[in-house]
This record gives C-alpha cells, structure tokens and sequence, in this order.
C-alpha cells in the first residue's frame, strides 16, 4: 500500500514476478479484496504470489510513530512480523522510511553493536565496480539518521562495507568518508573522528575522505556522511538524472540529430541517461537489523518495484546479515557502553 502509486504499481509487480521469476515466492500484504481485485486484471501465478490480509497502512499524512501506534495491523508491521517468524525472508516497501525502520526495529531488533540504523542508495557511477562491474557505488546514510555521531559513521562504513560485499560480490570495497576535502582534518568533528577510528581499523579498506564531485565519477564503492547530508545529495542526484531525460527528450522531439556528431551526441546523451536510471537499481537496504529490508523509491512503478523484490531476494541468499554481523565484530567498541 506505501508508495506513491501503491497498490496498483506493487501489484503489478509482483504478478509479473510470478511469471518470471520461479526462484521466488512474493506475499502482497494489504487489504485483501483490493488486492485481489487488481489480482484479476493481471496474469499471475498463484503458486508464487499471495495475500496477507489487512485493513490498516501508513497514510503519508501523518507522523508514522502515531499511525503505528494506533493500527498494530499496519500493513509495513505485519510485512515485518512475517520477516520475523520466517514466513518470509525480506522485506521490501516503497512506503515511508521511517515507519520501515520502527516496524523494524519492533519486530526484528538491531543487530548487535548498530545503535542507530542507515538507509543506503545506490548512486549511478562512472566507474565500474567489483567482480561484476556494477556502474554503482553505495551511499549511506540516506535519511535514518540525519545526525550521526563519529561512532555512527563508523557503523556505517562497517555495514556498506558488508553489504557491498555480499550482495554485489566484491570481496575489498573501498570506503570513504564524504566530506569538504580529502584531508583528514576537513569536516565537522564527527567526520575528523570517524576518520581516526577508521584508519586504524585493518579489516575495512578505508579510502579517507573524499569531496562531493567524487561520487558520481565513482572512486570509491561505499561512501558514508550523515543522514541530512547524504538525503540532500541524493535528491541533488536524482534531480540532475530527471534534467539528462528531459535535454534527451527534448533533443529527440526538435530533430535535432541530422549530422554525424548530432548522432554522436545523443548516443552520449542516452548513455548518461540509462546511467541515471534509477528504476533499474530497484532499491536499496536499510541496514542494521537482524533481516533483510529493502526501501523502494516512493515514485516506483512495477519495474522498480520488481528490481527492488530482486534485490531483497540476493541479500537474503547471500547471508547479507550474517556478514555485517561480522563486519560489526572487528569495530573497537566496548558492546557495554551501548
């Protein structure tokens, strides 16, 4: 039901998935008649594809500690709860954010050592990376966390680290703190401690810090800054891929392509363009608890939707967890002063 084309965009979805996908299970939780309504209009296999019934869901209206409160059957709570007793393996949800993570940490609890949780992005990069040469790297935090502590930032960098590793293969992410210049002196006092504690940390690969033009030429595969700063980039990010498709658009309707170099331009242009596509990534975690959850952009249509379901599949085989459990092993942390 969460999202800004939910039910319809998430139905839709997951009865292609049914199709198309037999490794996978999907259970649409919301209210059953509307569901199964729109189930109707769709080709879908019934093997792979149920309904978990419920009246109640997060409207975007309100605060969602006050909706969750008031409606303990809120759909985002049962999808977690089914997380939690194995009925299902991941979560995935293009609702809100914040009520993901309380009915996260309600039901599946924080891995331990992780005070505070991170919303990662996948950003679209210049440079490939890993074994598979994803055109991506990690962003996090994204928004759980706008104010984050040096020891926050360490916990960041641990788990973007693990699940880089994970869920893209890449057995040595390079991670950096975001920061005003690649000195270890630059930023505010957060970002200069974070800095200390991760350079003396052998397990992470740690890169330093790196300015905000380092992103999207993609010098390294996991970057971390607070919850505030990394949300702003973000939107800075996908506002700049929506212009790319509009000069695109815009380069098609007048005609311009006549010449040679014309052509040449809109191929550049079209590159630049499936680049900053983010409906193909899906979606991305929200690390720190004790199961896979996968956030979906709010504006995701069924491809989306359908490559975020994909994603939580790959983190749940992969072990995902199991690794920034591990990951969360090596921090030089005393687990009593949590």
């Amino acid at each position: 039901m969460g999202g800004d084309h939910g039910p319809e965009e998430v139905v839709n979805a997951a009865a292609q998935l049914s199709q198309d996908r037999d490794d996978l299970r999907t259970l649409l939780v919301g209210p059953g008649d509307a569901v199964s309504q729109l189930l109707d209009e769709q080709r879908y296999d019934p093997a792979r594809l149920s309904v978990v019934h419920t009246e109640q869901w997060v409207r975007p209206d309100a605060p969602p500690r006050d909706q969750l409160d008031a409606q303990p059957d809120a759909s985002i709570l049962l999808a977690a709860r089914l997380v939690a007793e194995g009925r299902a393996d991941a979560a995935v949800t293009a609702g809100s954010a914040g009520a993901a993570i309380l009915a996260s940490a309600e039901h599946l609890g924080r891995v331990a050592g992780v005070r505070r949780a991170c919303l990662a992005a996948v950003i679209p990069t210049e440079r490939r990376h890993g074994p598979r040469q994803d055109p991506f790297a990690l962003l996090l935090d994204v928004g759980a966390t706008l104010d984050a502590t040096a020891r926050d930032l360490v916990t960041f960098a641990a788990m973007g680290s693990a699940y880089a590793s994970a869920v893209s293969g890449n057995p040595n992410p390079r991670v950096a703190l975001l920061s005003n210049g690649t000195e270890s002196h630059k930023g505010p006092s957060e970002v200069v401690e974070a800095h200390r504690i991760l350079s003396e940390i052998d397990a992470l690969d740690f890169a330093g810090n790196i300015e905000g033009l380092d992103i999207p030429r993609g010098t390294v595969d996991v970057v971390v800054t607070s919850g505030f700063l990394g949300n702003v980039v973000l939107k800075m990010l996908e506002g700049l891929g929506e212009v790319v498709a509009d000069l695109t658009a815009d380069v098609r309707a007048r005609k311009y392509l006549q010449g040679l170099g014309l052509l040449l331009l809109s191929s550049g242009v079209e590159r630049v363009r499936r680049l900053l596509d983010w409906e193909s990534y899906g979606g991305a975690p929200i690390l720190g608890f004790t199961r896979p959850v996968i956030k979906a952009h709010g504006r995701s249509r069924h491809r989306a939707i359908a490559n975020a379901c994909k994603v939580a599949a790959k983190a749940a085989r992969s072990d995902m967890v199991r690794t920034v459990e591990r990951a969360m092993t090596d921090l030089p942390f005393d687990e009593d002063a949590l």
